[in-house]
């Protein structure tokens, strides 16, 4: 039976995780275009309109409030794209959810770059490994501090504010989960550089990978990652300029 404090953390959880009314940023993209565009491997970031949402981005500095992994692009019986997504959810844990569930949200597709088809089927299969694993409570409890009183956390700690949970590894946090099934293959998201000059005889440096725990790592990493391309749906799917219907009277603008 769980205790007062799990009580509590999954009350708290439901409020943080309800929507709040703000001005959403509409999603870019038809929710087909994103769905016929999305592979598998992809990280799908979103900008989310919950209370939970609003303490990310304090954090982050960053849109990006949520992250995703798809791990499937399926497609139905009439040749339909129904790509599949895992996630930690606040309130459910780790699970698995159609990409139609984010379709009216403002997303990106972050996709990493050179990894074999074998690699991306491991990345997902560790990522698949933590099923029924659940949300951290203790991280929600940490940054409910950030939806009762902004303070001005000066850049440096607002990271370690991110990695404050219990570190149970059977609990986890939306890009922590991600970052470390990345990390089970080896694959650098936003790694420390150290100049090596052990034994250099030269002007030239060697440059090592330090690579940083997966719990410090936040939804927007993977859009500032020098390791994934930014994929954008309207482009992949054959944007043309010169077929742009403009409405009747509008200036055409010049940027």
């Amino acid at each position: 039976m769980p205790g007062i404090r799990e009580r509590i953390g999954r009350r708290l959880a439901r409020y943080l995780a309800a929507p709040v009314e703000r001005v959403a940023n509409p999603s870019t993209s038809p929710a087909t275009v994103v769905a016929a565009t999305i592979r598998k491997g992809d990280v799908l970031l979103v900008d989310g309109n919950s209370r939970f949402s609003i303490a990310i981005r304090y954090l982050t500095q960053s849109t990006w409030s949520h992250a995703a992994l798809c791990m499937a692009d399926l497609v139905d019986g009439s040749g339909v794209p129904v790509p599949e997504l895992i996630e930690a959810d606040v309130t459910r844990g780790v699970q698995v959810v159609p990409l139609s569930k984010y379709a009216s949200f403002h997303t990106r597709i972050c996709r990493p770059v050179g990894l074999t088809a074998s690699e991306i089927d491991a990345v997902v299969t560790f990522a698949s490994s933590q099923m029924g694993h659940q949300y951290d409570m203790k991280n929600v409890f940490d940054l409910m501090r950030y939806l009762v009183r902004t303070p001005p956390l000066p850049d440096r700690v607002k990271r370690r504010a991110l990695a404050i949970g219990s570190g149970d590894p059977t609990r986890a946090i939306c890009s922590s989960l991600i970052a470390q099934a990345y990390q089970s293959v080896h694959y650098p998201i936003l790694p420390q550089l150290v100049l090596d000059d052990e034994g250099d005889t030269s002007h030239k440096r060697r440059e090592l990978l330090s690579i940083r725990h997966h719990s410090l790592f936040a939804p927007r990493d993977f859009d500032v990652s020098p390791y994934f391309r930014i994929v954008k749906p309207t482009i992949e799917s054959g944007f043309d300029p010169h077929k742009v219907a403009w409405a009747m009277g509008q200036d055409v603008p010049l940027a």
